[in-house]
């Protein structure tokens, strides 16, 4: 495949710009702003690069998309792909950024922080005993790149990680791997459970009254997409003790509106959306490293299966 046209679009278009301009790509390049892309700019391209679809986003003439995010929702979902276009997604250090965020509000739980922190206040001396990570059962939905990153940091600490999956195929790091339909046995004793699924029209609203039912005080921690959760079923788990604490970093809408009852809940965390940031240099290395590939028909570990919808 030939790409002469690229399209670059995004919040880090300049950055990119920039830092391309040292490359010297011999490609006929636009950089420019989400909010200025014209149905030209878009017919113009044999190559999109984006977080998001713009306004005028058609595929026209368009031989490649590429992602500079790791999702791929906002392409995919509820949108018909025309299969003759690749789509490709960022891959860089979503999966050690995740981990590590991940970790550190495990490591604040065991560690008791908010409540040393709570006795300091009170100017109370209470010694108590932090649990150890090795105690912990971590159930990971989502058994990808990301989830087998976490995985294996997690397991590293002699954490027991049990996986579910669509296939309940084996991922390298995970003690073992089951299908939605037999997560139950394993959700009964999960310490905690964490969500590193893709927004596509079977994983909507997953995390729903049926789903918190089957946990017992677990913590549950959302680092997929936003809209995996049924926010109301999760407002009433925390209520009724299925679960203990949510660390969120993804909601349906962004940024999360303030009159959204999550953000008056003491036992509710939430960031924005900064648990995998893209860096420029990350977004133009994986740029160029597919790039290379794609023109030297060479197999691509990013390539997005459309009809699975990531």
């Amino acid at each position: 495949m030939n790409i002469n046209n690229i399209l670059v679009t995004g919040h880090l278009y300049k950055e990119m710009a920039e830092i391309l301009a040292q490359k010297k790509l011999s490609k006929n390049m636009r950089f420019v702003a989400e909010e200025e892309v014209s149905r030209e700019d878009v017919l113009w391209a044999d190559a999109y690069v984006s977080f998001y679809p713009t306004e005028y986003f058609e595929f026209g003439n368009l031989k490649w998309v590429h992602s500079t995010g790791a999702g791929v929702d906002k392409y995919l979902y509820e949108r018909e792909w025309d299969e003759s276009v690749l789509l490709t997604r960022t891959v860089c250090s979503f999966g050690q950024r995740i981990g590590e965020y991940c970790l550190s509000y495990l490591l604040r739980a065991m560690q008791m922080h908010d409540t040393f922190a709570q006795m300091k206040a009170q100017k109370q001396w209470k010694p108590a005993e932090p649990k150890l990570l090795h105690s912990q059962h971590v159930v990971i939905y989502g058994t990808g790149e990301i989830g087998q990153e976490i995985a294996r940091i997690f397991s590293s600490f002699g954490i027991k990680v049990s996986g579910v999956s669509r296939s309940g195929e084996h991922a390298p790091f995970f003690e073992e791997v089951v299908t939605t339909e037999k997560a139950s046995v394993l959700l009964q004793g999960a310490d905690w459970v964490i969500s590193t699924l893709p927004l596509t029209k079977q994983t909507y609203k997953m995390f729903n009254d049926a789903f918190f039912r089957q946990l017992n005080n677990s913590g549950f921690i959302n680092v997929g997409r936003g809209a995996t959760v049924d926010e109301s079923s999760l407002l009433r788990a925390l209520q009724e003790k299925k679960i203990r604490q949510a660390i969120l970093d993804v909601f349906e809408a962004e940024p999360l509106p303030e009159t959204s009852p999550l953000w008056e809940q003491p036992d509710v965390v939430i960031t924005p959306h900064i648990s995998a940031v893209t860096t420029p240099e990350e977004a133009v290395e994986c740029f160029l490293d597919t790039l290379a590939k794609i023109e030297n028909n060479e197999p691509l570990h990013n390539q997005v299966k459309t009809k699975k919808g990531y």
